[in-house]
């Protein structure tokens, strides 16, 4: 964000680029107010002008910036921040789901030999694989399917990420707990889908 700065304000020199009176009465020393409230009208007209053209050269600038955006998006240089793999099919996330869920099952050795760092991440790097896959495939579905199919896909997740914080506080019982889900909500997803 760009910050106001104080203009200096001379006796000979006075014109001050875009800014109103009362932003000039906010800056200025007490000794030096009294100039600007006996300013001529014919300063105030410039001043005025000055302050309409720099209005003009933020919007001239605000909608550059926007036709920017618009040719890099119609180029391909927008950042893409969608759930989805930009070039996954649904055919592809249903190949590689269950090696992903493999994957966020192997987790449970981790748990049992108390690698709580490991076993986290593992536990996102498998999850958020799964998660690009399985959210593809909802898309993927018919309307009316995929409120359901989004709850399952919350369910499983929501454990992941209860598992996630269990294994950093390192408190096992609660890991073990929230194992236990994720194995029940991913064969609920799975037979789902």
């Amino acid at each position: 964000m760009i910050a106001l700065r104080p203009i200096l304000v001379s006796k000979y020199n006075y014109n001050p680029p875009y800014s109103s009176q009362a932003l000039i009465a906010s800056y200025v020393k007490p000794s030096r107010m009294k100039y600007c409230n006996e300013m001529p009208a014919k300063k105030r007209v410039h001043s005025n002008m000055n302050r309409r053209l720099g209005v003009l050269l933020l919007a001239t600038m605000a909608s550059s910036l926007l036709l920017k955006r618009e040719e890099n998006a119609a180029y391909g240089l927008e950042l893409d921040l969608r759930m989805v793999a930009p070039d996954q099919t649904v055919e592809e996330a249903e190949n590689g789901i269950q090696n992903h869920a493999k994957a966020l099952l192997r987790v449970k050795d981790l748990i049992e030999s108390k690698a709580w760092r490991e076993a986290q991440k593992e536990l996102r790097k498998s999850s958020s694989l799964l998660k690009q896959d399985i959210y593809t495939i909802i898309q993927g579905k018919p309307g009316n399917q995929r409120p359901q199919l989004r709850k399952l896909y919350s369910n499983l997740f929501n454990s992941v990420t209860k598992l996630d914080y269990a294994a950093r506080d390192e408190d096992e019982s609660q890991v073990l707990e929230c194992y236990d889900k994720i194995v029940l909500a991913l064969n609920d997803v799975l037979s789902k889908l």
